[in-house]
């Protein structure tokens, strides 16, 4: 297993960084790789999940131990694999993410990418009670969370409609943690389109 890697950060991809390790470039596919884009050209620390399959063996990638092990967990559910669960990283708070599967809200779980009824009520089934142990969250802060509460087809309209405007999907995946904190729940869809051009004006 490769826990972390320490190199110089030497390219940034739609959807993998490349590390040199001592002359060895290390290409590790991350649910958002613009996250790292004040690392490039640095010396910088990423945390790594090592996956092996019969046809292919990927390094995958993460910011911290929080990231990495919310990976491994969702690897853990039915029905989800390894795209699916860095399509959930990509624009995941984990806070509020633990606190809406101890919730079973399944309206907050569809929010993302590819999560579907079926497959919510299933990472419900197999993460309730298992994530509290090693995640805090607050309580007050999460049942008053806009994020939480917004509907999910209201955010995923924008999401498309971005797309629609002609942004490419790496654009909205570097705002989307940003969108996520900062939408209210009496929003619309029209709302939080504007909300997200402003940030992504600002990239």
């Amino acid at each position: 297993m490769i826990s972390y890697l320490h190199g110089k950060l030497v390219s940034i991809q739609d959807e993998a960084i490349i590390v040199d390790v001592q002359g060895i470039g290390y290409e590790i596919i991350c649910p958002n790789p613009y996250v790292f884009q004040d690392s490039f050209n640095k010396d910088f620390h990423i945390h790594t999940y090592y996956h092996v399959r019969e046809d292919a063996h990927i390094l995958y990638g993460f910011k911290n131990d929080e990231q990495k092990y919310l990976f491994t967990r969702l690897l853990s559910v039915s029905g989800i694999g390894p795209k699916g669960a860095l399509a959930i990283l990509a624009g995941v708070n984990i806070p509020e993410f633990v606190a809406a599967v101890e919730r079973e809200d399944d309206k907050f779980l569809t929010s993302f990418p590819g999560v579907g009824k079926k497959t919510a009520r299933q990472i419900i089934l197999d993460l309730k009670g298992k994530l509290t142990s090693t995640f805090s969250i607050s309580t007050d802060e999460t049942e008053k969370s806009p994020a939480a509460i917004v509907q999910s087809e209201e955010l995923q309209e924008a999401i498309e409609a971005l797309k629609a405007l002609g942004y490419m999907e790496r654009e909205v995946k570097a705002v989307l943690p940003q969108l996520r904190k900062s939408i209210e729940a009496d929003m619309n869809t029209d709302e939080i389109i504007r909300k997200a051009l402003s940030l992504l004006m600002k990239k």
